[in-house]
């Protein structure tokens, strides 16, 4: 393709176009999901505040504008400071995909932690398809029936930025997949081959 203005239009045009491909593809992968402890209201007052905003808006940009907004959930509250990275390497297209971010807290918070890890190493780069690859890990961690307080998300995610910091490289996403059906499984819990865990 001609590295003119046509040639970067259509680049650009193709990325979009797969955007929302893979959106529409993990909106339908999280229809039988369990509903989040987030309520609806407060997300829309997230979206709200976030529409004054440019996007896409890096993590670091989301955090200044409403990082001391709190996010009433199921047994507390959070911050989103506590569930956004504070950093330029993670942007977000649009205020409904901050919302489907904080809709699950330890997601949220495992997620921040490892692009804030992540982004400390000089020559390593947490790609887009690996970043979707964890947040999926972490929703099928919490999915397991009768894992309390979210303990895996929590477990898995220290494994990581313990790797992160030990390699300064960031694990692939096989194993951190490997890594989360390794607690399931020590914990009594049944992941089947037919599963995303099952690896």
């Amino acid at each position: 393709m001609a590295d003119d203005k046509n040639g970067r239009e259509k680049q650009a045009a193709d990325e979009e176009r797969r955007q929302r491909d893979r959106d529409v593809t993990a909106e339908l992968e999280r229809g039988d999901e369990a509903e989040p402890p987030v309520d609806d209201a407060a997300l829309d007052d997230l979206e709200t505040a976030l529409e004054p905003l440019t996007f896409p808006a890096t993590g670091r940009e989301l955090v200044a504008a409403v990082g001391d907004r709190e996010i009433a959930v199921a047994g507390g509250t959070y911050a989103v400071v506590d569930l956004l990275p504070d950093a330029d390497s993670e942007a977000f297209n649009a205020p409904a995909l901050v919302s489907e971010r904080v809709r699950r807290p330890a997601v949220a918070t495992a997620m921040k932690r490892i692009v804030e890890a992540a982004e400390t190493l000089p020559n390593e780069e947490f790609g887009r398809s690996q970043h979707e690859a964890f947040e999926r890990t972490f929703r099928a961690l919490t999915d397991v029936d009768g894992i309390d307080d979210d303990a895996g998300v929590r477990v898995v995610a220290d494994w990581v930025v313990d790797r992160i910091r030990e390699r300064e490289a960031v694990p692939g996403s096989r194993d951190v997949r490997r890594q989360a059906a390794k607690y399931c499984r020590e914990h009594g819990y049944e992941i089947r081959n037919d599963e995303w865990l099952g690896i």
